[in-house]
């Protein structure tokens, strides 16, 4: 069967689903450029002609799959409606559940970043965009008198810090808490670090 000639454009995100696929199978240290060509059955050389070297690719996928993410969190945190609420519907998405592929992606980068440079710029960079965007919110929410906060960037840290440290205990300890349990924590947080009653999150 005769494949779809693909724009530049189209090949590059078609190579970097691929990869996420197999990050995520394979982990980042064991993913070769061989295993991309073959779920998609290119050659070796097309993967490289887009991405010089397996880190490129890696680094890539890695953004690219993050930067889907921060798209899903900034269309939940833009809604029409409290900033409270908006706080809560992204904390609950953004809560791992040990069956979230996008904890396993980050994870992987979180651990190759030790040995890796610039996939450490990336990572941190969007962890920075991430904190970024909650902070942006809980600020606004202060300004509009819905709770009160002297230091949103704080906030967002502590509040990031929480949830990735449960990600790893859910998603690397297959899952010794409960779904409800770690929902009902990380609300805890929120309502604590906003200054309100657990209640006034489901009001």
């Amino acid at each position: 069967m005769t494949r779809v000639r693909l724009s530049v454009a189209e090949r590059r995100e078609e190579l970097l689903r691929a990869a996420v696929e197999q990050i995520e199978v394979r982990g980042v240290s064991s993913v070769r450029i061989a295993d991309v060509a073959a779920v998609l059955g290119v050659s070796n050389a097309l993967v490289l002609y887009h991405f010089s070297s397996k880190e490129k690719l890696v680094s890539a996928a890695f953004a690219y799959a993050a930067e889907a993410d921060l798209a899903h969190l900034r269309k939940l945190l833009t809604r029409r409606t409290s900033a409270v609420r908006r706080l809560r519907a992204a904390v609950r998405w953004y809560a791992p559940t040990g069956r979230a592929k996008g904890w396993r992606l980050w994870i992987e980068g979180w651990a190759s970043s030790l040995r890796d440079p610039v996939l450490r710029e990336v990572a941190g960079d969007l962890d920075q965009q991430w904190k970024a965007e909650l902070a942006e919110v809980i600020e606004e929410g202060a300004a509009a008198g819905e709770f009160h906060c002297e230091d949103p960037m704080s906030v967002a840290w502590r509040l990031t810090a929480l949830l990735d440290g449960l990600a790893v205990q859910m998603t690397s300890y297959a899952g010794p808490l409960s779904r409800a349990t770690m929902l009902q924590w990380t609300e805890e947080a929120l309502a604590r670090e906003l200054g309100i009653d657990h209640g006034a999150l489901t009001a």
